[in-house]
């Protein structure tokens, strides 16, 4: 397996990238949208392994603001996820030459994902799989992001972060933090894209994620119908891929050999 980082330019942007296993394939491209304070780097090595299994080629970057990408001006707008999956990711896609992907998304990459297949219905996409997406605010969200801007003023974890982010490490917390507690964000919902997406999508979620209840599964698989697959894994917090790899990775190798 090969593994390649470089920069890709959208809008005069530079955005980090990794291509993993260059081999030419027919399959689609597995492309990984991370959560709010992650990165390239913090997929880990799930990425790696969840290709090598499938053999399919995958590509990950990081958002503006994110890794080694270029910084971006907080505070963001509310808005901030309709912009990536209307606007970004299909600049990305072109950028990166890809013509038809399954979108691995976690956390708010899973709900920029939703937001994409249902408000740009994109020929290349051709599947989704979520983990913790979120489709509304709930409290349960609110308070676990309130005890991260604690940890984050009074903990080390801006210096854990650093080793990810870098220089971007401020723009990428506080641009994360303080969309989800703006107190007008309370009433975000990306609900209205769910009923537009006609493809395939794997939804998975911890049982004990502290960013999210099971009423964000329901709501999703009550908007998308039939075509959505929902799966709660138990003893399982906000990170089944990175808690549990190995029951994560069979679930999306289950449901990718199942798509036509």
């Amino acid at each position: 397996m090969t593994n390649k980082l470089h920069t890709i330019d959208i809008d005069h942007v530079n955005l980090e990238v990794k291509w993993i296993g260059l081999a030419e394939t027919k399959k689609p491209v597995l492309v990984f949208l991370h959560e709010g304070l992650g990165c390239v780097a913090l997929w880990r090595d799930f990425p790696d392994k969840l290709c090598n299994i499938l053999g399919m080629k995958g590509f990950v970057f990081s958002r503006q603001g994110y890794g080694a990408s270029d910084p971006i001006s907080v505070p963001r707008p509310l808005s901030f996820m309709q912009h990536e999956g209307l606007e970004v990711l299909p600049k990305v896609l072109d950028a990166a030459g890809i013509n038809q992907t399954i979108l691995i998304g976690h956390s708010d990459g899973g709900s920029i994902a939703l937001i994409n297949a249902g408000g740009v219905k994109d020929t290349r996409v051709k599947s989704v799989i979520t983990l913790a997406a979120h489709v509304f605010n709930e409290d349960i969200t609110v308070k676990s992001i309130e005890e991260a801007k604690t940890a984050y003023e009074t903990t080390d974890l801006r210096e854990r972060l650093v080793k990810y982010h870098g220089s971007n490490v401020d723009c990428a917390f506080w641009g994360w933090n303080r969309v989800w507690l703006d107190p007008s964000f309370k009433d975000w919902n990306i609900e209205v894209y769910l009923k537009q997406i006609s493809v395939p999508v794997l939804v998975l979620q911890g049982e004990n994620d502290q960013y999210g209840t099971k009423a964000q599964v329901e709501a999703i698989r009550r908007g998308i119908g039939l075509q959505a697959n929902t799966h709660l894994i138990p003893d399982c917090r906000h990170s089944p891929h990175l808690e549990l790899p190995d029951i994560t990775t069979k679930l999306i190798a289950d449901f990718v050999d199942g798509l036509d």
